[in-house]
């Protein structure tokens, strides 16, 4: 196959939502049409001796919520599918944010009962300031939940989207009987059978035929046809270039764990969504179709296979290909490094590929060269954009609980936070350590791991601190900035880059901070120029 084969037969793609929309079902059900996995494991239900495929990680499965974000790889009638399932609970959020830096387009999962929850909120905005091409999944729509117009309006309301449906339920909850499929305008009728693995669908060219009433009763079919007519006029037409632009966003109905409606969802999908797409660097637009390749961390995960401690860097392939045993340059140590196992994700496997093409996700083992946001290119000197921190909402001291294993804990909190688990900061004063974290589940997290992965234990004292700023000083040498310096002494710490940050108790202090020493910038996220 051509290089450019390759490349428009890739769709890589995240999926959002509020924690318990149905991400995790929805993954492993897409998965299920790939042929990657052979049945299906619901997160929730502990009579499955199985778990999700997609949770790796133990306190995942003991708490039924997904941690860490997983790549996942499957080929569906041709084309070659590339998952990113994030973790929708907001203590986690920092993590999906970066996975947004990593997807060509994303999947918003939405709960029928709940309805548009605040967590999607943050995630869509995010995934409207860069203009990435969404598609909607209305799932449970087997239990009893709003009404199919209300939601879309709510979706449009609250989420500031423009929607078109491209699918629509017949009924809903205990009525609920099948999806009529605009996109592909035929009838997929609802069995109640999780067990089957795909359910059958009845062509249908014309609502008007009187077959309808036979297959689903006059009621709903005199309702159908009222809403589908309501609909043609209502919404707008479905308008691919609308959609890959990011301003018409379709709408699908079904229910993940039924495994409904998600085959029409699946099939439009790979119609619609983009290939792989430009990226912007520091210094200009990389398209994927350029020779040389190029690539970044978007995510670094410790000890994946609690039996070898491995560590491994998570690439996205932006441009050329990527190689086995090929020399590449990381942009930031300027040096060269080569990859004898590079790995590729396929369902739970992970396999060494010899050659990946854009759009692929690549994970290489590290033994500490990586950060997140690192480029690695083949010689050209450049970075790509947009992979911030942000700053914490919960701070920490942390404090060793076992004297004999100090080396031990400053290992797995170095290793922890280079995979962006949370931030440390270290004192400048007495070297004291802060962890900041954007929830406060992820102190167990990090306690956990600590413990299970490096044998360390540590214990936690609370640290007031409402924000922490980067500091930048409009001139370093200022007296202004040595006053700063020395008035905030207590607060001032360094992150594991070295910047100069000041961790304010209060939005107060931060005002007065910022009016007494004018010249000494604050920011929130790190990314600033």
């Amino acid at each position: 196959m051509s290089f450019l084969k390759e490349i428009q037969r890739r769709r890589t793609f995240g999926i959002i939502s509020h924690p318990d929309a149905g991400k995790t079902t929805l993954t492993e059900k897409l998965l299920l049409f790939g042929g990657a996995i052979q049945e299906a494991g619901a997160v929730k239900n502990n009579k499955i001796k199985k778990g999700a495929t997609s949770d790796f990680m133990e306190i995942e499965r003991q708490r039924g919520i997904s941690v860490a974000t997983s790549v996942l790889a499957f080929n569906y009638k041709d084309k070659k599918i590339n998952i990113l399932d994030t973790p929708g609970h907001k203590d986690f959020a920092e993590d999906t944010f970066r996975t947004l830096t990593a997807v060509d387009s994303v999947i918003v999962v939405i709960d029928v009962a709940k309805g548009v929850e605040e967590q999607t909120e943050k995630l869509v905005e995010v995934c409207r300031m860069r203009n990435i091409p969404m598609i909607v999944f209305i799932n449970k729509l087997d239990r009893e939940g709003k009404d199919a117009f209300d939601l879309m309006d709510e979706v449009e309301q609250k989420l500031k989207l423009s929607v078109t449906p491209l699918s629509f339920p017949i009924g809903m909850g205990y009525d609920f009987q099948g999806i009529y499929n605009i996109w592909e305008r035929n009838i997929n009728l609802f069995s109640g059978d999780s067990r089957k693995n795909i359910e059958d669908t009845i062509a249908f060219s014309d609502i008007n035929s009187p077959e309808l009433e036979k297959i689903i009763g006059e009621k709903p079919a005199v309702k159908l046809r009222d809403e589908l007519e309501l609909i043609s006029e209502v919404y707008p037409a479905f308008d691919r270039e609308a959609y890959l632009n990011g301003d018409l966003q379709p709408v699908f109905f079904g229910s993940a764990l039924n495994n409904f409606g998600v085959r029409e969802l699946l099939d439009c999908f790979i119609e619609i969504a983009p290939s792989p797409r430009a990226k912007e660097s520091e210094t200009r637009l990389v398209h994927p179709e350029e020779e040389k390749m190029s690539g970044f961390v978007f995510k670094i995960h410790a000890n994946m296979d609690p039996k070898h401690r491995d560590r491994l860097a998570f690439v996205k392939i932006v441009s050329g290909t990527f190689e086995r045993n090929k020399p590449y340059t990381h942009v930031r140590l300027n040096k060269n490094l080569k990859f004898s196992s590079p790995n590729a994700f396929f369902a739970e496997k992970k396999e060494i590929v010899d050659i990946s093409y854009p759009g692929d996700i690549v994970g290489l083992h590290d033994t500490g060269n990586f950060k997140i946001g690192d480029t690695l290119t083949e010689g050209e000197l450049m970075n790509f954009k947009g992979i911030p921190s942000f700053s914490p909402e919960h701070f920490r001291y942390i404090n060793n609980a076992d004297p004999l294993k100090a080396k031990q804990l400053e290992k797995g909190v170095d290793q922890l936070m280079d995979e962006g688990v949370a931030q440390l900061f270290t004192l400048e004063m007495n070297n004291r350590k802060v962890i900041g974290t954007v929830g406060a589940l992820q102190y167990e997290v990090i306690q956990y791991r600590l413990e299970h992965e490096y044998g360390a234990k540590c214990s936690y004292e609370n640290f007031p601190v409402h924000k922490a700023c980067w500091v930048k000083p409009n001139d370093p040498k200022s007296e202004e900035f040595k006053e700063f310096k020395r008035i905030k002494q207590k607060f001032l710490a360094h992150d594991k880059y070295g910047q100069l940050v000041f961790l304010a108790d209060s939005e107060f202090t931060i005002q007065m901070t910022q009016s007494k020493f004018p010249n000494v910038k604050l920011y929130f996220t790190s990314e600033f120029e």
